[in-house]
């Protein structure tokens, strides 16, 4: 059972990974605009999340407030996701430059919580 969880700490942080990395990799090429992989690492990281937010095995104790702060990063980035995939579509041009830097501050930030916490 524990290396069942050790696999999903691992997928969860892949998730974060991805996500972070097709924003770097979006920087570096400076077109500054949010992809649909982004939103597959943030999928990826919220399902893992919810994952091992479940009490499994039984004797792992969980930290919550850890985890709500976890939830509350993710739904923010999820918003930030969602608000520069539909100004992209809607205008067909790269989302404004602090929306952008805010995908990337919230995937480090939610990977360090992960992480360090």
């Amino acid at each position: 059972m524990e290396v069942l969880r050790s696999v999903v700490v691992l997928l969860h942080l892949v998730g974060f990974a991805v996500t972070f990395g097709a924003w770097v990799a979006e920087a570096a090429a400076r077109r500054f605009t949010t992809t649909r992989v982004m939103d597959y690492g943030l999928l990826v990281s919220l399902l893992t999340g919810l994952a091992l937010a479940a009490p499994w095995p039984a004797g792992i104790a969980l930290n919550y407030p850890k985890i709500g702060v976890k939830l509350v990063i993710l739904i923010v980035l999820g918003g930030v996701l969602g608000m520069g995939n539909a100004r992209q579509r809607r205008t067909g041009h790269p989302v404004p430059r602090p929306l952008f830097a805010a995908v990337g501050v919230l995937a480090l930030a939610a990977a360090a919580i992960a992480v360090v916490w």
